[in-house]
């Protein structure tokens, strides 16, 4: 990773040392995701990681700041991705716990809190850049640029199964869903597939038998999920089983594929595409991050946490990581002073490699990290990467297609707004925090 110039450098550190003195021993970080629920796989396995990173960290003294050493201790709350649960569990956190970093999946449980991290100036992550604007300076996406990566499996497809031309898609009707219908269909026209059904269904709409069928009778060769949420991808797989479906499966995410296997068939199974590899995969064998060794990290978390690898697994801990070393390069975990840490390089290494900021056309703020993204493929019941998809590359050539369906789905940062003008601004008084107003 490019560190940038010396001076750069001492620039950034000679303007800070007085920020090191309110530094405690133990720096707090909030982690408000859902760890249980229906969306809890995104969650739960999330937290799991970043014990693993915690551990090891701690166990060298913790985050090196201004030459001291300072234990770093991680605050979960389980928000159950409900907002009016962000809103207690942000209460608590920033009230009882005085946190320096906030953790978050975002989405719709992001959008009732964001104004008052904004006004309190916490730095926060989500795993949605879209839920980035202009007006959220200390919200990033550092780890997961979601739904923009599942264009590297439509491109993957379409160049090595052009025998397949028909797509039926279905998502759920949230923030999570409607970006991810409309990344799936500018990466359908971007590869020439002909989309001959779409079904947006409500998250609470559990009839994948009935989507199922509704898509298959438009006789697609391809059946994709977009970024349902885990329970759902399962029903629908399963309902495609049963009603003799014999094309392409392709899903954002496939977590625990190991049951629906089970439940399903190997071969049924076979050729599955998605997006989030297992970390013993031998195209990661020389990624480096975490502990410089992806399989060594992934050997951990199954030895302490059997079963529960997901999607997110390793994404809050790479955040951490990320952080951790733009606090100590920056010697403060004051948030301005990390985010110029973190950026005034240009570049940052991800866990795929290195990435970019980006996001100044979509969301109006480059603080979303772009990079190479993997396109993974069941192969013999494991999951395997075939290959990894440049993101700006694909936004260089398809941009504006994105842009176009993001538009036509409400979901550019300027339309979010719109809708927001209504709602009442939240801010750290309504939540019944001291010292914030609006």
């Amino acid at each position: 990773m490019t560190h940038g110039s010396f001076a750069q450098r001492l620039a950034i550190k000679g303007a800070l040392p007085r920020l090191t003195a309110g530094v405690t021993d133990t720096i707090n970080v909030g982690f408000l995701a859902p760890l249980s629920g229906p969306v809890q796989s995104w969650g739960l396995p999330g937290l799991n990681g970043c014990e693993i990173w915690l551990d090891s960290l701690n166990k060298l003294g913790g985050l090196l700041i201004g030459g001291r050493r300072h234990r770093l201790r991680i605050i979960p709350f389980d928000c159950q991705y409900s907002p009016e649960r962000a809103k207690t569990g942000l209460r608590s956190l920033l009230q009882d716990h005085d946190i320096k970093l906030l953790l978050t999946l975002g989405g719709d449980s992001l959008a009732p809190i964001i104004d008052t991290l904004t006004s309190r100036k916490i730095l926060t992550a989500t795993l949605l850049p879209s839920d980035l604007s202009p007006d959220t300076p200390y919200l990033i996406a550092p780890s997961e640029s979601h739904p923009i990566y599942n264009v590297t499996g439509i491109d993957w497809l379409a160049r090595n199964r052009p025998d397949l031309k028909r797509i039926a898609l279905c998502s759920q009707t949230d923030a999570l869903g409607l970006p991810s219908l409309a990344t799936y269909r500018a990466a359908c026209a971007a590869a020439g597939l002909n989309v001959v059904k779409e079904i947006r269904y409500d998250p609470a709409n559990h009839d994948a038998a009935s989507i199922t069928a509704a898509m298959m009778a438009e006789s697609p060769d391809i059946l994709c999920w977009c970024t349902s949420y885990t329970p759902m991808v399962h029903r629908l797989t399963e309902a495609a089983h049963a009603a003799g479906f014999s094309g392409q499966l392709v899903s954002c995410t496939l977590d625990s594929y190991q049951q629906l296997i089970a439940r399903t068939s190997a071969s049924f199974m076979e050729g599955f595409l998605f997006q989030f590899p297992d970390f013993d995969d031998p195209e990661l064998a020389e990624k480096a991050f975490f502990f410089n060794s992806p399989s060594a990290f992934y050997a951990e978390y199954q030895r302490r946490f059997p079963g529960r690898w997901s999607a997110v697994s390793w994404e809050y801990a790479a955040t951490l990581e990320i952080w951790r070393k733009a606090v100590e390069r920056a010697g403060s975990v004051t948030p301005v002073s990390v985010l110029a840490a973190m950026k005034h390089s240009g570049a940052v290494m991800h866990a795929f490699g290195p990435a970019q900021w980006w996001g100044a056309d979509m969301f109006g703020i480059s603080n979303a990290l772009i990079g190479d993204w993997p396109v993974v493929r069941l192969t013999n019941t494991k999951a395997r990467i075939v290959a990894f998809g440049s993101i700006p590359d694909w936004l260089a050539a398809h941009g504006d297609l994105l842009r176009a369906q993001m538009v036509e789905l409400g979901q550019m940062w300027d339309q979010r707004q719109t809708r927001a003008g209504a709602r009442t601004t939240l801010s750290g008084r309504s939540l019944g925090l001291n010292g914030a107003s609006n």
